[in-house]
């Protein structure tokens, strides 16, 4: 029903900053909180950061607390993941996932269940 397209990803070197967009259509787009998952080589899948249907509301794994900022603009249905600093371990394919649900504090943002549309994802590529 919600459809999700993420872009902006690329090559980039460590230290280097990239700005991921995440648009919505098909839905109205403040009944949906939004997050952020990573797929790095050989590893599973991994929250990065959510936010609230409003935008009052953030967070963030530990990992990059303080390096990723996520905003939201209702007007543009477009959610945005900054990405500062960016190291090695952050390669991945980066997805953005939509719910309805209740998500009220971080663990109902980082359980990845939660979220029944998820975007085709864009690559993430970090160069040392």
């Amino acid at each position: 029903q919600v459809q999700l397209r993420e872009s902006g990803g690329g090559l980039v070197q460590g230290g280097d900053s990239l700005r991921l967009s995440c648009t919505a259509s098909g839905v109205t787009f403040t009944s949906y909180a939004i997050s952020w998952f990573r797929e790095g080589p050989g590893k599973d899948r991994e929250f990065v950061g959510g936010v609230s249907g409003s935008g009052d509301t953030t967070y963030y794994t530990d990992s990059v607390k303080g390096r990723f900022i996520i905003s939201r603009d209702n007007t543009k249905d477009a959610v945005s993941l900054h990405m500062n600093d960016l190291q090695t371990d952050d390669k991945a394919l980066e997805r953005c996932a939509a719910t309805t649900g209740r998500t009220h504090y971080y663990d109902d943002y980082a359980q990845l269940g939660a979220y029944g549309d998820w975007g085709q994802g864009t690559q993430v590529t970090v160069s040392s």
